[in-house]
């Protein structure tokens, strides 16, 4: 439920790929893990049945006219990063950027997606919850 409120769903964004028709769909900014995965997979596929790639830490895609090759990187997991030489900068929120009109009226949430999403949580719970709530 945490994905409707705060982030796109799974469901909704198969959604937005089953529009667009990427090349490769790219999910990410979720837990990836492996028990998690399965299910995501499961709810994306829902509503998109197109090429997809759940991103992980490391995974790389090789990109060219004729072909998207996706791997993980090769990494030594014994290498400690390098301590910084500046201290971090604390964020200047004075340029932030507000979204604007033209972003927003873009906005499309998929209902018939998003209410499937709802009810099964509802019915899994034995609640009465809709979106925004």
């Amino acid at each position: 439920m945490v994905g409707t409120i705060a982030h796109t769903s799974p469901e909704q964004f198969g959604k937005v790929m089953a529009e667009v028709q990427p090349r490769l769909a790219v999910g990410y900014h979720f837990y990836n893990d492996f028990d998690t995965q399965p299910e995501s997979n499961r709810r994306v596929r829902k509503t998109y049945d197109g090429p997809l790639s759940l991103a992980m830490d490391y995974m790389v895609w090789n990109v060219t006219k004729d072909n998207i090759e996706t791997r993980m990187a090769a990494k030594d997991e014994e290498v400690w990063p390098s301590p910084a030489l500046k201290e971090k900068l604390p964020p200047d929120t004075s340029k932030a950027v507000p979204m604007s009109d033209f972003t927003k009226s873009g906005r499309n949430q998929y209902p018939e997606v998003l209410n499937a999403v709802w009810d099964e949580v509802n019915k899994k719970y034995g609640t009465d919850l809709k979106p925004g709530q």
